[in-house]
């Protein structure tokens, strides 16, 4: 009901609400369900009665082949979505009254700098003076910018025409990579250590955002791969912009992505502002009792 007033007089709405803490949610999966599931359906409702233009669902690599509770509940709220494009559909030959709302997804992966991201955790042990802690040296990611997230979300609401899955191009990076590049870089020569720690419940090696099912009836589209729903075709008029577009041959995982190297790696980190070539002031950020003199400012 709340929802309902708050979306009078709206046109569009981006649903980015979730709980999205693996941990969390993989400890409390009635949580998950009630808040990525449930939460998900009472803004399709609302969005429905007060006939909101478009309605975008920002969604997750870990809804592709979900191993664990907060990724399968994404999995959900995109199919939720695709249902919801699917019954204003019937509502236009039904009744002949078109309801206006578009319904969408779009799928990314890791925002560096974002809260939960390991940009800031990396920062925050190198500030302390290590150790970097991994939880697997040959974990790979997805990675982009917040800046670049917001563009495309902002893209696909307006390239949408209900029912798809949009899903971003993004570079790949190795997370022992990111780790040794934001160490050299803030701190170098100091000598700080990456240590293993393994990974965590429901953590995966690689990141998906697109599975072999899905390949069958996805297009790239300039900066997306576009994944129309399971029970259409490219003669659904809504489509007509990916006609011309080539169908993707192969699953989008960061495994068989090739990653930036290390020089790429930290151009793109310093280019786009994520860190800075070392710390303004090292005594905020190391013990007075470590020797200073020599250190790069």
């Amino acid at each position: 009901e709340a929802l309902k007033l708050r979306m009078r007089g709206v046109d569009v709405v981006f649903h980015a609400a979730a709980l999205k803490h693996v941990g969390l949610c993989e400890d409390s999966p009635a949580q998950a369900i009630a808040t990525n599931i449930a939460g998900t359906q009472n803004v399709i409702d609302a969005a429905l009665e007060n006939r909101v233009e478009r309605v975008i669902f920002t969604s997750s690599d870990k809804a592709v082949n979900p191993t664990n509770v907060m990724g399968t509940s994404k999995l959900m709220a995109e199919r939720l979505m695709t249902a919801a494009s699917e019954t204003v559909r019937r509502e236009i030959s039904q009744k002949g009254k078109p309801l206006p709302t578009i319904f969408a997804s779009t799928r990314f992966g890791n925002v560096l700098g974002s809260r939960g991201s390991v940009v800031p955790l990396f920062q925050r042990q190198i500030e302390r003076g290590g150790p970097i802690t991994l939880t697997d040296r040959q974990m790979t990611r997805f990675i982009m910018t917040l800046q670049e997230a917001v563009r495309l979300v902002l893209e696909s609401a307006w390239l949408a025409s209900g029912g798809e899955v949009m899903i971003t191009k993004m570079h790949v990076a190795r997370i022992e990579d990111l780790a040794e590049v934001m160490r050299d870089r803030i701190a170098p020569g100091r000598g700080i250590e990456i240590e293993e720690i393994g990974p965590k419940p429901g953590e995966k090696m690689y990141e998906e955002l697109m599975n072999d099912e899905e390949v069958r009836r996805t297009y790239e589209f300039r900066d997306f791969f576009v994944s129309i729903p399971t029970f259409s075709d490219l003669k659904d008029s809504r489509f007509a912009y990916l006609r011309d577009c080539e169908k993707t041959d192969r699953p989008y995982n960061s495994s068989i992505e090739s990653p930036l190297s290390k020089p790429e790696l930290a151009n793109y980190l310093l280019s786009k502002g994520i860190i800075r070539e070392a710390f303004k002031s090292i005594k905020r950020f190391f013990p007075i009792s470590k020797t200073v003199d020599s250190w790069p400012l």
